[in-house]
């Protein structure tokens, strides 16, 4: 069962204005699948996981380029970066927009390759998992704070439950988890066997699989926390910057996004390292066993995954829509929290998180710090489990998690 994506228009817009489209994002988001209905069967094709392919793009680029000819979809380009050299020059002569559509899984190396060889060239679209307005078949849109776009969607997204939507957090975002009836449990151990068996010990300076899966695990236990690379390095058992190594591989394969502190020179004593989440709960919930939604719902990580659903839900209406998500946090020594801010043309617009179906008048009161930026900022949202979009004061609404 194919699954409509929101970057599909997306992808039609850049390859009309690149000769090179680069799709990334982590393993199995469906990048080769949206490619070749994207294509509609009017491209050749070839994965550089077959050996024979990857061989010839190797050792006789120019031959794999007269052999698998443009316009072409080049699956995995991160195990022949000895290609992108040649792209180059046959885009360089034929200037010719969309000529390549090339993936990559992860880019640790590619992305130096890429922007070294290919720059002005390619237009890049990250990709992940399965957004939540594509499961409910609804209109991607860029998260933001307006009321209006809210008032908007209310009719056109489907109500969810609290079990319904800690189901969607344990299942997690993986498109075959949600075309297949298959063991979520027995999917996500082989996503992390593959992961790191291929991504990670064949593509970068990680001798021990153990040890890097014990840190992936780690972090998996403090989504929605303050990154401490000491805590973590304690925890597995390795120097605090192998911790920081090993999370810029999660960062850079887009298993983790890391959300930096908005930073003022008007505010003081802001905390200054970032957040961490997780992009896939499902994997965090397999990596941190919790075998049931209903087990999860009810535990001590409830709060944290219900964070980190939401987040990385805003995250993928940005990507979706072709652009890079303007988030930040806000933290100070004096504990004042605000969970997001979207800063975008000078408006801040400030953002509170919590699994909660009646949020608290006072809810949204550290928004109040803002004014102290000299920058205008919207009302302020509290993302929850509320039935129905509705004001809590006279400066913040309640906003159902089902509507962003």
């Amino acid at each position: 069962m194919f699954i409509k994506r929101s970057l599909e228009s997306i992808i039609k817009e850049v390859s009309s204005t690149f000769p090179v489209l680069l799709l990334t994002g982590p393993r199995q988001v469906g990048k080769t699948t949206l490619l070749e209905y994207v294509s509609s069967n009017e491209r050749n094709y070839i994965s550089l996981d077959d050996p024979l392919a990857r061989r010839l793009a190797i050792e006789e680029p120019q031959l794999f380029l007269q052999k698998y000819e443009p316009p072409v979809i080049i699956d995995e380009i991160q195990y022949a970066p000895e290609l992108l050299p040649y792209i180059k020059m046959h885009v360089d002569k034929h200037k010719k927009m969309g000529d390549f559509w090339l993936t990559g899984s992860q880019m640790f190396h590619m992305m130096k390759g890429v922007s070294e060889s290919l720059a002005g060239r390619v237009g890049i679209l990250p990709m992940q998992g399965l957004s939540l307005s594509e499961l409910q078949v609804s209109t991607n849109e860029p998260y933001t704070t307006d009321i209006d776009r809210l008032m908007k969607r209310i009719g056109k997204s489907k109500k969810l439950g609290l079990n319904e939507v800690y189901k969607l957090i344990h299942k997690g975002s993986m498109p075959a988890l949600h075309a297949t009836n298959q063991s979520i449990e027995r999917y996500y151990a082989s996503y992390v066997d593959t992961y790191i068996r291929r991504d990670i010990k064949d593509l970068t300076q990680v001798a021990d699989e153990m040890q890097f899966q014990r840190f992936l695990t780690a972090c998996a236990a403090r989504t929605s926390q303050m990154v401490n690379y000491s805590e973590l390095a304690k925890d597995v058992g390795i120097s605090s910057p192998t911790a920081k190594n090993w999370l810029s591989i999660l960062v850079t394969s887009g298993i983790v996004v890391l959300i930096e502190p908005y930073f003022n020179n008007a505010l003081k004593r802001i905390v200054k390292a970032p957040n961490m989440y997780f992009m896939d709960t499902g994997l965090c919930a397999y990596l941190t066993r919790w075998t049931t939604s209903e087990s999860l719902e009810v535990s001590a990580m409830s709060g944290a995954f219900f964070e980190t659903f939401v987040v990385s839900e805003i995250i993928k209406s940005y990507l979706n829509a072709g652009r890079r998500p303007p988030i930040f946090y806000y933290r100070d020594s004096d504990q004042k929290e605000i969970d997001l801010i979207i800063e975008e043309n000078g408006l801040l617009q400030p953002i509170e998180i919590k699994k909660s179906g009646q949020p608290k008048s006072n809810s949204g009161r550290h928004f109040k710090i803002l004014d102290k930026t000299g920058k205008e900022h919207s009302k302020g949202n509290i993302i929850c489990m509320c039935d129905d979009l509705v004001p809590i004061n006279k400066e913040n609404w309640a906003v159902p998690v089902w509507l962003i």
